[in-house]
């Protein structure tokens, strides 16, 4: 019996929907003649556009300059020419300037010269990172050049790579683990170079062993030192604090960072854009998006460009069924719902999922404690909503409401289906203006 282990506190365990694109092989998705390109595509500052209407672009070109140290570099997925500057909605509803590109036919790859870089420097190797516009790819798209920057005097312990993608239906991750597995590895031991910690483990839940075992033999063969650790699936383990206490079994305190307790957590996808970053100089310009729900034709993996319209991947996965009701980007429990079929694909979209309709009745709070029982943050889910719904906003913030990591498990267990995450992304809103 393999011996797994998880966070104690809270979590649930929802159907996990894999078995609809798991067995989906990555499929490169032929280039659209228009890509739209936001130059907020990660947390922080957005990109400062650096290119004009009219001018042409070539493919991984620097199209949008970071404008603080919390921001990130946007880059040309393809070549082609700027055919207009204009305003674009995402799919959390934000709003922020984009470049629409047409592509031209001229499309030659110029990332395939292989650079050695085992006797780089560690500010070398971060300042590839920052000029390859690399993010968090695991949805929180958080700048990975300030993540590695660690703060003088702290050190790094355990190195944790998060291949848990414990949301339900995506699999991009599986798909990456097991068909990338060795530029993963080296991206791995190009992570270890930069922040020479003492331990590192790979987590991954128990629904995907066979990706485990892959990397690990491939590890050994390769000679690069890392723990491949089988973890039980609950859901939100793939949340870093959640998947550190698993792995690690230290707790991240309140307000405080995972480098606090001495370790750095990492996403399987871009700990492969590194390795592309670092090895061919290429710039985070193309992702993995999971295409499924019950409402898509043919549910799938497809390598995308940053840009392409979410109505491109929909196509390519066979269309939406007639009882389609909802899109929503990234998974079900922390994605974004949206409506409109030409929001773009950007460096967080992990997924577009085709969902049919479920009619849920909101009810009334009755106490059952359901939600609390079940929070992975230990707070109190119903009386910060409570708060909320009447105005308090202060009171729901010293019940906690910042440490909430909006993962969904109170509103996924709450029997009055009450819309508990949106009260509290609401609450923090408010909260942060008062």
């Amino acid at each position: 019996m393999i011996k797994t282990s998880t966070f104690r506190r809270g979590g649930v365990h929802p159907d996990d929907k894999k078995a609809l694109s798991k067995d989906s092989p990555i499929e490169v998705l032929p280039l659209p003649g228009r890509l739209v390109v936001p130059m907020s595509q990660h947390l922080g500052a957005p990109a400062k556009l650096a290119k004009a209407k009219g001018d042409s672009v070539a493919k991984g070109e620097k199209i949008g300059l970071a404008s603080s140290f919390v921001s990130a570099d946007v880059h040309a997925p393809a070549s082609g020419k700027i055919v207009d500057i204009t305003t674009v909605r995402l799919a959390n509803g934000a709003t922020c300037e984009a470049a629409v590109i047409a592509t031209d036919g001229d499309q030659e790859d110029p990332f395939v010269q292989r650079y050695e870089w085992k006797d780089l420097e560690p500010k070398a190797i971060l300042d590839l990172i920052r000029e390859g516009g690399i993010v968090g790819m695991g949805g929180a798209t958080f700048p990975a050049h300030v993540k590695f920057s660690i703060p003088e005097g702290k050190k790094v312990e355990s190195l944790v790579i998060n291949g848990v993608e414990c949301e339900p239906y995506l699999t991009s991750d599986y798909r990456s683990m097991l068909e990338r597995t060795d530029g993963t590895l080296e991206g791995i031991a190009i992570l270890q170079r930069l922040l020479s910690p003492r331990r590192t483990v790979i987590g991954i839940e128990a629904n995907k062993l066979d990706a485990a075992a892959k990397l690990d033999g491939r590890a050994k063969e390769l000679g690069i030192q890392v723990d491949v650790q089988p973890l039980k699936m609950k859901y939100p383990q793939g949340d870093e604090k959640q998947l550190l206490k698993a792995t690690t079994g230290r707790e991240v305190p309140s307000g405080k960072l995972p480098i606090d307790i001495g370790a750095v957590v990492c996403n399987i996808g871009t700990v492969y854009a590194i390795w592309e970053a670092v090895v061919f100089h290429k710039p985070l310009i193309e992702r993995i998006v999971t295409v499924s729900g019950e409402a898509v034709g043919r549910p799938c993996n497809v390598l995308a460009p940053i840009g392409t319209s979410t109505r491109e991947l929909l196509e390519r996965a066979g269309g939406l069924s007639e009882d389609a009701d909802k899109l929503v980007s990234g998974g079900p429990m922390m994605g974004f719902a949206f409506a409109d079929e030409d929001v773009p694909v950007t460096k967080g979209t992990s997924g577009v999922l085709a969902l049919k309709a479920e009619p849920l009745d909101e009810g009334v709070c009755v106490s059952c404690g359901k939600c609390v029982a079940h929070c992975p943050m230990g707070l109190m889910p119903n009386r910060m909503f409570r708060n909320i719904k009447n105005g308090r906003y202060q009171e729901a913030l010293d019940l906690g409401l910042l440490d909430c990591k909006e993962c969904g498990c109170c509103a996924f267990i709450c029997p009055a289906h009450l819309p508990l995450v949106q009260g509290f992304r609401l609450g923090k809103k408010m909260g942060r203006r008062k």
